[in-house]
């Protein structure tokens, strides 16, 4: 049975899964509701099987992901060595949105899992569009490629 009162006084979380996910990706931080809706217009959704392969070592960089549901691992082939796992709301891949080198490592889905894809073309159409939204967006992934560099110095650092 419906109720016959409804609260309007609460707030609605989003309806959408993925502007609710994207607005937490620090590739998107400092940017304005509206502005969020223009990149959730750009993104591609795609489901993953548990263990099928979100992309391949050497393959074409062509963007990042985010994880909506499940997770993915990211390993080296050559030695099957994983170097990280992502859950729900991590991203991946930002590099490829700046860089046309192919991929380092490769990408399966450990469990059934939601990606969210944006990819370099979807970065070079929005930055035609609004040129401001797009320097945002590169401030953003410069300053998190800074920050990964930092902590690997570190990392080679502290092992010397």
């Amino acid at each position: 049975m419906k109720p016959i009162y409804k609260n309007y006084f609460r707030k609605n979380k989003n309806a959408d899964p993925i502007l609710e996910t994207i607005e937490n990706v620090a590739v998107f931080e400092n940017l304005s509701q509206k502005e969020l809706y223009e990149i959730v217009r750009l993104t591609h959704q795609r489901d993953y099987k548990k263990d099928e392969s979100i992309f391949k070592k050497n393959a074409p960089a062509e963007g990042m992901y985010v994880l909506l549901d499940g997770a993915v691992d990211i390993f080296e082939p050559d030695s099957n060595t994983i170097l990280t796992t992502f859950k729900s709301g991590d991203f991946f891949g930002e590099l490829a949105l700046i860089d046309e080198e192919p991929r380092m490592a490769s990408a399966i889905a450990t469990e059934s899992s939601k990606l969210i894809g944006f990819f370099r073309t979807d970065l070079l159409t929005l930055m035609k569009r609004s040129p401001e939204l797009g320097n945002v967006i590169l401030m953003n992934i410069s300053r998190i490629l800074g920050e990964r560099l930092r902590k690997t110095n570190e990392e080679l650092t502290k092992n010397n």
